[in-house]
């Protein structure tokens, strides 16, 4: 499968895992069904990641022809997408940070973590 072949939000998710890939590990964590408007002004653009995303994500780190590995999980809608080093997941795998989330409960703290911000900021 090549990345031409694969859906919009399907890049989306993988490109976090490409663009960011150094020498650690890399989870990225996202939500089926999951859409949000990022950016300002030019800038605006929309991560739309639904079942069609989910399932040619599937097929495309199952197919991949890049050498990179990857393990998904799902449970219910939120699933998780690992690039592996050495092509293993690792024992510890808890202890390694989700590089990036698309999911609402995400979106939302973020959110209150920049409302908090902006009081604390008004406050001073």
């Amino acid at each position: 499968m090549e990345w031409n072949d694969l859906t919009d939000g399907a890049k989306a998710v993988l490109e976090q895992t490409r663009n960011m890939k150094n020498d650690h590990i890399q989870i990225v964590e996202f939500e089926v069904g999951f859409e949000h408007e990022y950016g300002e002004g030019d800038n605006k653009y929309t991560v739309s990641i639904q079942e069609e995303d989910y399932e040619n994500l599937k097929r495309f780190t199952k197919e991949n022809e890049y050498g990179d590995k990857y393990h998904m999980a799902r449970n219910k809608n939120i699933v998780k997408i690992i690039l592996l080093e050495n092509g293993k997941i690792p024992d510890n795998l808890s202890e390694f940070p989700v590089f990036r989330q698309y999911k609402f409960d995400y979106v939302q703290k973020q959110k209150e973590k920049e409302a908090e911000m902006e009081e604390k900021e008004t406050d001073a």
